[in-house]
């Protein structure tokens, strides 16, 4: 088996530098590719990853898999699995970290997003 490494997402916005990049950890790609296999979700299917009005704190974040990119998406490419973000979304996400985790506490994916000035005790929203 191939150990993952964490991968970066580079948006094409301008002015966007390294700070910028989306992360997402060898540990949620192992997780990502695992329910791709498992729910035998097809190849061409990308992950959706995003922001939308609601939850405790003003945003909250949209993880799923979407047969298809939008007109509008940034797509872009996480270890072979292709990643959709819309624009509106990127801005909210620059500098973010997709992560797992598989502990006693906490299981599932978490965003770490150093641009959130408030977050929910739950951790599935936030403000800036």
């Amino acid at each position: 088996m191939t150990t993952l490494q964490d991968v970066r997402l580079r948006l094409a916005i301008e002015g966007a530098d390294d700070s910028d990049d989306i992360i997402i950890s060898a540990r949620a790609l192992e997780e990502l590719h695992r329910i791709r296999r498992e729910q035998n979700i097809p190849a061409h299917y990308g992950l959706r990853m995003g922001i939308r009005g609601g939850g405790c704190s003003g945003f909250s974040y949209v993880l799923g898999f979407d047969a298809q990119p939008r007109p509008d998406d940034f797509v872009l490419d996480a270890d072979g699995i292709p990643v959709f973000i819309d624009q509106r979304s990127a801005f909210y996400l620059m500098g973010v970290t997709l992560d797992f985790a598989d502990g006693l506490l906490q299981r599932g994916f978490t965003f770490r997003n150093p641009n959130a000035v408030r977050t929910c005790g739950c951790g599935h929203s936030f403000a800036v």
